[in-house]
């Protein structure tokens, strides 16, 4: 992707997908994008991303939102192939995801699934739609929202690593496949974060402590955090960097 009169880091001209941006690390990407210079189109549940819209416009940007449940892997193929229809997609962030807890002795199958539904396949087939495209042209930038569990177990969380290995090595795949047709797929692995996702943990003083205690920065991450990552990778200045599973994490994987 040819670097823009802005600088390396301008993604002004380009237009970009971004899953789950109704509020936490997705809001704060799309957010971060925008500011860099991009229009948004953000996908996912109904009536979650109209805040995040207006936030955008209010940028100075454009911003379509298009409603998704990323577990129907039908509409999703469906709706990856009407946006890619629809104008010119530079840029995926694939970030919608959910995660639950519980003893994997108690673990249904159900559950297993709605985890795995959304976080991989998903995933998978919307990146599968409005990557064609871009692997035909020659240029695209898919940064999909990994986790440390992408490297590690974690605890009761057992549906929620798998699907962040799954996620890392999706990444690493298509990288060497798509890597020669001028599309970079690299993911970002945020660590411990204040959203929703971390509440239970934030709740519990001695996780919390625990968790505080083992990050160097001596601090949760914030979307701001990752944003900045994802406005790197999404950039021409990241032209070289492809197969990457990027840590944000505050020096945690480095303890």
């Amino acid at each position: 992707m040819s670097q823009l009169s802005g600088g390396p880091f301008d993604l002004s001209g380009r237009t970009a997908v971004v899953t789950g941006a109704g509020r936490g690390l997705g809001q704060g990407v799309a957010l971060g994008l925008a500011q860099a210079g991009a229009d948004l189109i953000l996908v996912g549940l109904p009536g979650s991303q109209d805040d995040t819209a207006k936030l955008i416009v209010d940028l100075g940007r454009e911003a379509q939102v298009v409603d998704l449940d990323m577990s129907d892997h039908d509409s999703v193929a469906r709706v990856g192939v009407e946006i890619s229809g629809s104008r010119q997609i530079d840029i995926l962030v694939s970030n919608a995801g959910i995660i639950e807890r519980e003893d994997t002795v108690d673990l249904t199958p159900e559950s297993w699934n709605r985890v795995l539904d959304i976080n991989l396949s998903g995933l998978f087939f919307l990146t599968q739609a409005i990557g064609r495209p871009m692997v035909e042209r020659g240029n695209g930038k898919i940064v999909s929202i990994a986790s440390l569990l992408a490297f590690q177990g974690g605890i009761r969380v057992i549906s929620y690593a798998a699907s962040k290995h799954g996620v890392a090595g999706i990444t690493k795949a298509l990288a060497n496949e798509w890597g020669g047709s001028g599309v970079q797929v690299n993911a970002i692995a945020p660590g411990y974060m204040a959203t929703d996702n971390t509440s239970a943990l934030r709740e519990d003083p001695g996780r919390s402590k625990a968790i505080l205690d083992r990050i160097p920065a001596g601090r949760w991450g914030t979307p701001e955090d990752v944003a900045g990552a994802a406005v790197f990778l999404c950039s021409p200045a990241a032209d070289y960097v492809n197969g990457h599973v990027l840590v944000v994490d505050g020096g945690w994987m480095a303890r």
